[in-house]
């Protein structure tokens, strides 16, 4: 009998129809609410994303998983509520849950000390309660729909997986491979090794069942692939030269396409999909599409080197809510003196995403748009001083503090930084609407990677003329470590002394130009393992954020900061 590996992850879902991921342990049809896919093979593992369609708009289905007419899901021993598709179209609030970096499982780090408990474990428990009507978790005393304040999706903003920092037990697997003292040593290698951390990862019993009945929509960061994975045109040049890259950058792509980014994916953008068809194509025909997704990955790492890659961004609509995940780190353009955090031919197609109506605009990118304004400016500075303004000296020292300290955030890409601002100003003033210019209720961007939550807000000048309440929202980790000079370095960066001081350090000596938009800090830093919810009902917007026990043993979720983003009125 054919077994399940890991899965059902819930992706896509729309009105009337709904992906759902699996992996087995062997070729076989998948079926899910009556709608069947035969698996596709990558390497000699079996994969299925399978596509349920004839769902009723704003509908609650709970599901099984049958492989070969046997029924694998719900696990045998399971005491979690039955899965279920929630599809849109009925009066809801929607509800977008975020966070990034989540890092192995509790049980995979063992006794390693620094870890809090896991943010979605603890999420995922609390949905479980308030499903199973458990006393004091219930959905809200007026709620007749248990479902009423279910979340419409969680966004995982980067760092779903650790290629770079393994957990003591994937070492113990890739000593049990291969020569740990060689190559990429004790980091993944290669798509084989990719699939442990997947596994590692996706298998833990709280997050398997959250990903089964929540959608989920996922982008990679650094470390899905390398720390300071695209940081520079000469950090790129250096990998290259290493006798495990290749191979590093080909599982990563590969594996990342197969775990992750075909179910960002709509029903019709999988149906007009050349590499997905391939990719199928090659499992009806019994053949492994290995080879097909190397050539495919070589392509998309090239981009950053000037060559046409894959578009990774993608968009998705909630009712009247909009939800566009940008891709900062594999788009990249790094070559030939040009450093754009994405193509210009991609941007155009970002922008062409915000044409349209809608209450509210959610921009994902993992990387913050709005850093502590002193790291801005320093990020700036060491941008300037990389591409030589003090000689090729200070540049090759600029690019190793580059590295060392993580300068490649939206700040150390100026010339983006500056059009990414210039849309989000259009979209408040109401430039891209078609309804007699109406501009959206709130314009968010998402955002994770930096280790702590905080809430930013862009101060832009009447003569902007932007209408839409525009915030810069940062939560991670989900699952990491804090180390105390982290804490330290980014409370001294939000403080007014080191804004002021890098200004008229950075800004009259060095000469820095001054960004297009002044920001302030509204809430944080704040600490830990955290998530955030949004939750949107016509235009207004509020936001949670809460953040998991000191304990591994104990995930509960408590709550740090409740805000009112917009009032629903304007």
């Amino acid at each position: 009998m054919t077994d399940l590996l890991l899965g059902p992850v819930l992706r896509h879902v729309g009105e009337t129809d709904a992906t759902v991921w699996v992996e087995t342990d062997a070729p076989a049809t998948v079926t899910v609410l009556g709608c069947s896919q035969e698996t596709f093979t990558v390497a000699g593992h079996h994969y299925a994303l399978v596509v349920v369609t004839g769902l009723t708009p704003g509908s609650t289905n709970e599901y099984t998983v049958q492989i070969d007419g046997a029924q694998v899901w719900p696990l045998a021993d399971s005491t979690f509520p039955a899965s279920r598709i929630a599809t849109l179209g009925q009066d809801r609030p929607v509800r977008i849950a975020f966070g990034s970096c989540r890092y192995a499982t509790a049980e995979a780090i063992g006794t390693s000390k620094g870890y809090d408990a896991d943010a979605l474990d603890g999420y995922s428990r609390r949905l479980a309660r308030q499903v199973s009507g458990v006393a004091g978790d219930r959905l809200g005393d007026n709620d007749t729909d248990p479902l009423h304040r279910w979340p419409t999706a969680l966004i995982m903003l980067g760092d779903q997986v650790y290629a770079d920092e393994t957990s003591p037990a994937t070492q113990k697997k890739i000593k049990a491979k291969r020569d740990i003292t060689k190559g990429s040593k004790d980091q993944v290698a290669d798509f084989e090794e990719y699939t442990w951390l997947y596994h590692e990862s996706w298998a833990d019993p709280d997050v398997r069942w959250l990903m089964s009945t929540v959608p989920c929509s996922m982008i990679f960061d650094d470390h899905d692939v390398r720390d300071d994975w695209n940081t520079s045109e000469a950090w790129r040049q250096d990998v290259k030269k290493t006798d495990w890259w290749s191979e590093r950058i080909i599982g990563g792509l590969s594996s990342y396409w197969v775990y992750q980014h075909i179910g960002n994916l709509s029903v019709g953008e999988l149906a007009e999909n050349d590499l997905y068809a391939k990719v199928l194509e090659a499992g009806r025909d019994g053949g492994d599409a290995e080879p097909i997704l190397r050539e495919f990955a070589v392509a998309a790492d090239a981009e950053a080197d000037g060559a046409k890659g894959a578009r990774w961004s993608y968009r998705r609509d909630f009712g009247d809510v909009r939800l566009l995940v940008i891709d900062s780190r594999c788009g990249r353009i790094l070559a030939d003196g040009r450093r754009t955090m994405v193509s210009d031919a991609e941007f155009d197609w970002i922008e062409q995403q915000v044409e349209g109506d809608y209450e509210h605009l959610l921009i994902g990118t993992s990387l913050p748009w709005l850093m502590p304004r002193a790291l801005h400016d320093v990020e700036a500075w060491n941008e300037l001083m990389c591409a030589g303004r003090r000689g090729k000296w200070a540049a090759k020292v600029s690019e190793k503090l580059r590295r060392a300290a993580d300068f490649e955030h939206w700040a150390a890409f100026s010339e983006s930084f500056q059009r990414f601002t210039a849309m989000i100003a259009a979209v408040g003033r109401g430039d891209y609407a078609t309804a007699d210019g109406k501009a959206p209720a709130t314009v968010c961007v998402l955002s994770g990677d930096v280790h702590h939550a905080y809430v930013a807000h862009p101060e832009f000048t009447p003569a902007d003329g932007v209408r839409s309440q525009v915030y810069q929202l940062t939560c991670s980790p989900l699952h990491n470590r804090v180390p105390a000079v982290v804490k330290v370095g980014f409370r001294a960066a939000w403080s007014r002394i080191a804004e002021r001081s890098t200004r008229v350090l950075l800004g009259t000596i060095a000469r820095v130009p001054r960004p297009p938009v002044e920001w302030t800090r509204t809430s944080g830093p704040y600490f830990g393992n955290d998530l955030m919810t949004l939750t949107l009902t016509g235009r207004r917007a509020d936001l949670l954020l809460e953040q998991a026990g000191p304990r591994q043993d104990d995930p509960t979720l408590s709550a740090r900061l409740a805000l009112q983003l917009a009032d629903g009125r304007s």
